[in-house]
């Protein structure tokens, strides 16, 4: 009996031997159709390829496609673990022509491949066909010998595809198998067709017609093949199971949920287990391709796929967290074919553990208000909208848990009601805000996302998405259509641009829509928390609300943002080491040029410190750890040392990053963040700190830069140090000691120019009395000066007093047509001379104002150097009296 990975690796070597390029899974978050909320199909990831858009270097592919069927338009989720065949989580086997072989060949590769390969027998099998595709049908008489009777024309839409209103589209070729007459129901087309008799094990799509609007369907140049094959049913066929869930993969993980619980799989405990290992493998896989629980969208939908899984636990009689404990049973059945689920082992197993334990703490309480509520009910009659909301605002109940946990009683909900309810919320809601004084949160925004929901953020996983629009802005106001030219700011239902936040700044990058219109995307900010508003220049064509657009991110830029924030935060990690655990961050700038990065600390870094701290942020970049990121309880991340960013908002839950091991294991840098970082530490390559500033009191300031940029600092060193090396004529280990000698050098020529410059001034012939005046009585020495420094001048007076004995001293110097004036009187005279006074009436008479000091020695300037002779004749007469 082949397992199901064996059944997948056949399948996948079958047509790669036929010449099929074995394409990986893309993710269950689909970057290529933002119409849908999960990858359903495994014709997903080549929806371009079939519209012409993309090109790819091959034209046959195999793929095992991941698939979710839950919430928007293929929502299976309340009816898993009812039934034998519906699944949040499955897989599709498909195989694919992109314009090369089409009907024959597809139809004989599927015929060889259940028949020879699987070995199914002939007389189980049978085809359907639409009505009118003959062509078809004398191909399944022809290559697989089938009897007319058990090729069956089907003349509804079930068997005619189309990928939308327009677009390509064709008819479909479905295998049935046969369980036998034991097993109620019909073959396809009878009035017993919803019996579990007959089962659809694989559908082949013959696309080979353009359905250019309703009216108009015209042939495809190049007709193309698209197969799906669910492998949990062909796996119950091939393992003689009727129930997908008795398949192995289901039969490990419900063995484990039995273990756990200590209740077996029988009866109506059955249903329970069912629910638990589907809703796993959802969970699991979900967050392994970066869907986080959330209270809107994708998020919304994995937090109701989690919670209607431990509310079956919860009925099986578990006390503690179970799924979290089935984490490994699902790798080892699955992890092998999707490694992905291993990488992300931690990160899936966290994520369980923390939703189960959060809603326990709720459940038993909601369940006590459900059950309270009911028991006045007559039977059967709808729970009330109203205690469904009240479960829903309070507890976190999902409407469709609630409606799960009727279902026993034959209950049904107000749905009416309870949107009623959800309403008026919603405008309690608005009323606050509006109340809330956050004028700079413009009320267009509020309006758009309550309309329009919140912002879907891809960018944790790619930098390329298509999206829909949902809301354009010009001038301030909504508009329904821009046009070319305009200044526009676009909301989109997804996005892989981030918004600014977290000290990190928006993306840059382009915006395309199929006319040709595109927005040169110049920032990306963040409104109301989770709305994220691209900003930018519209050319090339009009753009409308509802149209699908082409989202890229400029990755170069982004990348050199990834750097910069990460090591940021091995920044602050280095700063609390080696500065003390007072350091905090004050603010930060993350830019794809530099970072800057602000803290606590009561003085300036030495240049030991500044060098350590560059040291050790290097030192994390070698080791190239891998970057973690955990999803956490605010508070309990916190209690076990995660940093809080400065300026950051956080909900109850929050994304954990960790970066470095320490020499003792323990985590090097683990912060509170919901930026894009690297994935390992020796991605940001080097880091380098440019400067080291005060930004306010016991506030300091780190700029930095990393990457390339840090690669071009050290260049430009360099360079500058080889350029001084060879002007000095020394290697460059000898400039510290060249330079240290020329500085000395320059110190002493400078005491040796102004001791001449002081000899200079005092001229020679004072010494014998030449060169003074009497003035009123009093000894006065007045020189004018060229060329000596205004510093120069108080010890040149002092030297002048000196020879006086008893008198005034007055020094006018010129340097760059300015004039600096010194005035110094001895001591005997202080008191009956004011040095204030005389320098003052110098300063003025040189265009300048002001001047001051003591009585004894006073200084000024100004800007009029010529008038040096007239500031000593001011003084002159000043001292005259």
């Amino acid at each position: 009996m082949p397992t199901a990975n064996e059944i997948r690796t056949t399948f996948l070597e079958y047509f790669r031997h036929h010449g099929h390029e074995v394409v990986p899974s893309s993710p269950l978050v689909p970057h290529n159709d933002p119409t849908l909320l999960f990858t359903n199909a495994g014709m997903v990831q080549f929806k371009n390829v079939f519209t012409g858009v993309e090109q790819r270097p091959y034209k046959r592919a195999v793929t095992a496609q991941k698939c979710v069927r839950a919430g928007g338009k293929h929502n299976d989720l309340d009816n898993v673990g009812y039934t034998a065949r519906h699944h949040t989580f499955f897989e599709m086997l498909g195989n694919f022509s992109f314009g090369d072989y089409f009907k024959p060949l597809a139809i004989e590769l599927a015929w060889n491949l259940i028949t020879k390969e699987f070995g199914l027998p002939k007389d189980r099998l049978l085809a359907t066909v639409y009505a009118e595709d003959d062509e078809a049908f004398d191909l399944w008489r022809k290559i697989a010998g089938l009897d007319e009777r058990r090729i069956i024309r089907i003349a509804t839409s079930d068997n005619f595809w189309a990928m939308g209103d327009t677009g390509p589209c064709g008819p479909c070729s479905e295998i049935f198998y046969d369980h036998g007459p034991e097993i109620p129901g019909g073959p396809p087309g009878s009035a017993d067709e919803d019996g579990d008799r007959f089962i659809e094990i694989w559908n082949l799509v013959f696309m080979q017609y353009e359905q250019v609007d309703k009216e108009t369907r015209i042939p495809l140049p190049k007709p193309s093949i698209d197969t799906g094959m669910g492998l949990e049913r062909i796996a119950a066929v091939l393992q003689g199971k009727h129930d997908n869930y008795d398949i192995d993969v289901f039969e490990a993980l419900i063995g484990a949920s039995v273990a756990l619980t200590g209740t077996h799989a029988v009866g109506d405990k059955r249903p329970s287990h069912k629910v638990i290992a589907d809703h796993l493998r959802a969970s699991a896989f979900l967050v392994a391709d970066g869907v986080m629980p959330a209270n809107e969208g994708r998020g919304y939908v994995l937090r109701r796929i989690m919670r209607r899984g431990m509310r079956h636990a919860h009925l099986l009689g578990a006390r503690e967290p179970l799924m979290w404990r089935m984490v490994p049973v699902l790798l080892d059945q699955m992890g092998h074919a999707y490694p992905e689920l291993i990488r992300a082992e931690a990160l899936i197993t966290e994520v369980l553990k923390l939703e189960e334990t959060n809603f326990r703490r709720t459940l038993e309480r909601g369940l006590r208000l459900l059950e309270e509520e009911t028991a006045s009910l007559p039977a059967r009659a709808p729970l009330p909208g109203e205690v469904a909301f009240r479960l829903y605002d309070t507890y976190g109940f999902p409407l469709d848990l609630t409606q799960d946990a009727l279902r026993a009683q034959g209950r049904t909900v107000d749905v009416a009601g309870f949107n009623a309810a959800m309403e008026r919320q919603r405008e309690a809601a608005r009323a606050a805000w509006k109340g809330s004084g956050e004028a700079a949160i413009e009320p267009i925004w509020f309006d758009i996302r309550e309309e329009k929901g919140a912002t879907e953020f891809l960018g944790y996983a790619t930098t390329r998405a298509e999206a829909q629009v949902t809301a354009l802005v010009v001038g301030g106001k909504p508009v329904d259509r821009a046009e070319p030219g305009s200044e526009v700011m676009v909301v989109t239902n997804q996005t892989p641009f981030y918004g600014e936040s977290g000290g990190q700044i928006g993306d840059t990058g382009t915006i395309r829509a199929g006319n040709g219109a595109v927005v040169t995307v110049s920032d990306t900010q963040k409104k109301l928390g989770d709305l994220v508003v691209h900003i930018g220049r519209l050319e090339g064509g009009p753009l409308a609300v509802g149209d699908v657009v082409e989202l890229v991110v400029d990755e170069a830029r982004r990348a050199k943002i990834r750097r910069a924030h990460s090591a940021t935060h091995l920044l602050h990690a280095a700063l609390r080491r080696h500065l003390g655990q007072h350091v905090a961050q004050k603010g930060s700038l993350v830019a794809p040029d530099r970072l800057r990065f602000d803290f606590s600390h009561p003085r300036p870094m030495t240049q030991e410190e500044i060098r350590a701290v560059e040291a050790e942020v290097n030192h994390y970049l070698r080791r190239n750890d891998e970057t973690k990121v955990r999803i956490m309880d605010r508070e309990a991340a916190i209690e076990s040392g995660a940093m809080a960013l400065f300026g950051e908002k956080y909900g109850d839950q929050v994304r954990v990053v960790s970066m470095g091991e320490t020499e003792d294991g323990r985590t090097y840098s683990v912060e509170l963040c919901g930026g894009t970082h690297v994935r390992r530490t020796g991605d940001i390559a080097l880091f380098r700190i440019t400067s080291e500033s005060a930004v306010a009191s016991g506030i300091r300031r780190i700029e930095a830069v990393t990457g390339e940029l840090a690669f071009e600092e050290v260049r430009r060193e360099h360079e500058l140090l080889t350029s001084l090396a060879q002007t000095l004529k020394v290697g460059p280990a000898d400039l510290p000691a060249r330079i240290e000698a020329l500085v000395e050098e320059r110190r002493r020529l400078e005491r040796e120019a102004a001791e001449l410059r002081r000899k200079l001034a005092l001229g020679g012939a004072a010494a014998a009395g030449d060169g003074f005046k009497q003035i009123g009585g009093i000894r006065f020495a007045g020189r004018t000066l060229e060329g000596v420094p205004a510093k120069e001048l108080r010890g040149t007076a002092d030297a002048i007093k000196k020879e006086l004995g008893s008198g005034v001293v007055a020094l006018v110097s010129v340097n760059d047509g300015k004039a600096a004036v010194v005035v110094s009187v001895t001591e005997d005279l202080v008191g009956k001379v004011d040095a204030v006074e005389l320098v003052r009436r110098g300063v003025a008479a040189v265009g300048g104002s002001g001047g001051g000091g003591r009585p004894d020695f006073a200084q000024g300037g100004g800007p009029e150097g010529v008038r040096a002779p007239a500031a000593l004749a001011a003084i002159e007469a000043g001292l005259a009296g």
